[in-house]
């Protein structure tokens, strides 16, 4: 049974993910509340914003008062998250089994490690050897025993790289679209003429607010609405002929500072480099026919951002 229209839902983290979660919630009727450090930023219409830190079981019970359920999209700075990231699952977890909220957890691929170009689907193996990798399987573990010991309800959400408006650190993100407008350097990583699988932001949001209204999915892992994989070098050919010129790309074979991501960023990236050296393919078949919701094709995925790019850069100029 779906969850009541008009539920609380408390989303934690208001990044790209979190606040375009916030916006889907509300859009589908919802009382929504958003929490973060900073408990400022952008007006959303229908959305209460409010200060908290989820890094302690009792910051996180004050954050999630009286909600149903619970999106955690926290983030943390890349080169934190090995030992910042457990104490958070630590606390929200603790806050969720305290209260009986349900809780939708935002994940990615990285329990997989390299797949070798394997089409990576809810049963393939977590083989990572990465410390990231290692981590992200080891709280999903964690989040999965919870859920099966009744401890707390608790379903997970893997998203491929994210691409769509408001997000900027993204390998399809502040190093592409801003360059693609404007017919500077384009910046990419390994090899694009790999199939790599990106999911629209706004798909990560309606699959995980499907998630939070549909109680039946809990206790498993889902990929979210993903469209098929497309070779980088694909996608930058229709974004070229999106804005109406050649891109002018730059590859870099090794990470190194570019772009939004600077030298602290990439050098904790390293490890997971392997995704621009092998086929990045992730299925969402599972999701789609179990809940009926089909991504946005790459191409009107690709029209969303330039729009939002083209907006943000003319902001960022009148800022100037």
């Amino acid at each position: 049974m779906s969850a009541v229209q008009g539920s609380l839902h408390t989303v934690l983290g208001a990044g790209p993910a979190g606040t375009t979660v916030a916006l889907e919630l509300a859009r589908r009727g919802h009382a929504v509340r958003l929490v973060d450090r900073a408990g400022s930023g952008e007006p959303l219409e229908g959305i209460e914003r409010v200060t908290g830190d989820v890094g302690t079981v009792a910051g996180a019970l004050a954050a999630i008062e009286g909600a149903d359920v619970v999106h955690h999209c926290v983030n943390v700075a890349y080169h934190l998250q090995v030992d910042v990231m457990p104490g958070i699952q630590e606390a929200v977890l603790g806050a969720v089994e305290r209260t009986g909220a349900r809780l939708v957890v935002l994940d990615t691929l990285y329990p997989y490690g390299e797949t070798h170009g394997e089409v990576m689907t809810e049963d393939t193996p977590w083989r990572a050897t990465t410390a990231k990798g290692r981590m992200r399987a080891s709280l999903d573990e964690n989040y999965l025993a919870a859920h099966r010991e009744g401890r707390a309800k608790v379903v997970l959400g893997r998203s491929a790289d994210f691409v769509g408006p408001r997000v900027l650190n993204s390998t399809l993100g502040g190093s592409v679209f801003p360059a693609a407008l404007t017919g500077d350097e384009v910046l990419a990583l390994g090899d694009i003429g790999l199939a790599h699988s990106y999911t629209h932001i706004r798909d990560v949001a309606r699959g995980l607010a499907t998630l939070g209204e549909n109680p039946e999915g809990d206790g498993r892992v889902w990929h979210l609405p993903t469209a098929p994989a497309r070779t980088t070098a694909e996608i930058f050919g229709l974004l070229g002929d999106l804005v109406g010129r050649q891109l002018k790309i730059v590859t870099m074979d090794e990470p190194r500072a570019f772009g939004p991501f600077d030298e602290t960023f990439m050098n904790s990236y390293a490890e997971l480099f392997y995704q621009h050296t092998e086929p990045q393919v992730m299925d969402s078949t599972a999701f789609q026919q179990r809940f009926g919701v089909e991504p946005t094709a790459i191409e009107a995925t690709l029209e969303d951002t330039l729009e939002w790019y083209r907006e943000f850069l003319a902001t960022q100029a009148a800022k100037r």
